[in-house]
């Protein structure tokens, strides 16, 4: 029987009506839900805390050097890695790995004599004294004794850079081949005529190599003429004007000459080439750098002897030991930002430290700096004669024209020494001519400097 049109009207009615009260009630259940599994804001995570301002030092070093070095940069970092910021981080790299060499640290190690071969080209740098001074460093020139200042200053005597390794030259000599040609090893030569006699002995025993050097111009040109109170630089007019062509020198490159052709000389080059010679037995006597001793003393081959470089006697006022200290210097080079030149100022004062000199020093075999680090060594029992001399020559006054500025064409002057003598060697130029024309030459490398005085 069908229903009523009202009762199925009432029956849809009551449906809908129901469909939509149910649909009410799962609203605000659905919206419960929904709020129930929606996540919590969480906080971003905090920024990762800064990079330290990495500055690379290249270098040339190995042994005990490279050790000592190694030993010191890993106290810095340690020391800057507990800073709260502006934290810096120093970064060692061996030059000889180096495949773009033009492209510069910030720092270097180096002997400008050997600019080309670590840098490919002679860099610019950045005067120490101005990095000191951006960094907020205290750097007084007066803590340094004056014939290491003498190494680094500018014109106005202005530090262009750390004398951290460097040297005075010396005479090394094999004492069992001085024992062989019938020489006295505890009596070594004092004058050039003592060493020719020397050298002639030691030929006659069987040595072809009786003498080699190393850094020839700096121990043969320059410091001949600092021992004899010649002047390395005069003035011609208002200009500099190189003077090497003196009478000592010429007398001396003469002298040389004459051990060239008589086998009593072996000419090794004009860097550090005699080193391994003389290290290996091969030479028995050695003009260089007395921080050779250090590595030379740790791995005896034959009994070493060391002694003062060698004077003339028959020159009036020869001071023997009034010589050059030189050698590899700390220069800061691409660091044209101001954080990393804090972060090398505060390098610098760091290795200035009497305790970190102390280390260096004994490690290396290098010249201490300060007279802080002489005192420091003599509380560890170094031996207080070496420290005595040492002292005694590095607190000399120094000389303004016993050298040209380092960084203003030192390493060019000597390098054209170097070719002219290898003419003398060739029997091409006899040693007047070959000084004669240095002197030339040397011109064209004094112009920019005589111009910046003006």
């Amino acid at each position: 029987m069908k229903k009523p049109l009202a009762v199925l009207l009432t029956t849809l009615a009551l449906t809908l009506a129901l469909d939509a009260l149910a649909a009410t009630a799962a609203k605000p259940a659905k919206a419960a839900a929904t709020k129930a599994v929606k996540p919590a804001k969480t906080p971003p995570p905090p920024p990762p805390p800064p990079q330290p301002q990495e500055i690379v030092l290249r270098h040339a070093l190995g042994g005990a050097p490279l050790d000592s070095l190694a030993t010191l940069v890993l106290r810095f970092n340690d020391q800057e890695a507990k800073l709260k910021s502006g934290a810096g981080r120093i970064a060692l790299e061996d030059a000889a790995g180096v495949e773009a060499k033009s492209h510069l640290p910030q720092l270097a190690l180096f002997d400008q004599d050997d600019a080309m071969s670590l840098f490919g080209t002679r860099p610019r740098f950045l005067p120490l004294h101005q990095v000191m001074a951006a960094g907020k460093q205290n750097f007084d020139a007066k803590q340094f004794y004056p014939q290491m200042i003498d190494a680094v200053d500018d014109l106005i005597g202005r530090m262009q850079a750390l004398p951290m390794a460097m040297s005075l030259p010396v005479l090394f000599y094999n004492k069992a081949a001085f024992v062989k040609a019938g020489l006295n090893p505890d009596t070594p030569p004092k004058t050039w005529w003592e060493l020719q006699d020397a050298a002639g002995a030691l030929r006659d025993a069987g040595y072809r190599c009786p003498l080699t050097s190393s850094r020839f111009a700096w121990v043969h040109f320059e410091n001949v003429a600092a021992q004899h109170g010649e002047p390395l630089v005069v003035k011609n007019g208002k200009q500099d004007q190189l003077a090497l062509n003196n009478m000592v020198n010429v007398k001396h490159l003469a002298l040389l000459t004459s051990w060239h052709k008589s086998l009593y000389f072996i000419y090794a080059g004009p860097g550090r080439e005699g080193d391994d010679k003389f290290a290996s037995g091969e030479c028995a006597m050695l003009t260089g750098e007395s921080a050779l001793y250090a590595r030379l003393a740790k791995q005896p081959e034959f009994p070493l002897g060391i002694a003062v470089l060698p004077h003339y006697d028959d020159v009036y006022g020869v001071k023997p030991t009034q010589v050059l200290p030189d050698g590899p210097a700390l220069w800061v080079l691409a660091a044209d930002k101001k954080p990393e030149q804090q972060v090398i100022a505060r390098f610098i004062a760091f290795l200035l430290k009497p305790d970190a000199q102390r280390e260096w020093v004994r490690a290396t075999g290098f010249l201490p700096m300060t007279p802080a680090a002489v005192q420091a060594l003599r509380e560890s029992g170094a031996n207080p004669a070496v420290l005595d001399q040492a002292e005694r020559r590095l607190s000399m006054a120094k000389r303004d024209a016993a050298r040209t500025r380092n960084g203003f064409g030192r390493s060019r002057i000597r390098a054209i020494l170097n070719e002219e003598v290898e003419f003398v060697w060739g029997d091409r130029k006899p040693a007047k001519e070959a000084l004669d024309t240095a002197v030339l030459r040397a011109s064209a490398v004094l112009a920019p400097i005589n111009t910046a005085k003006r």
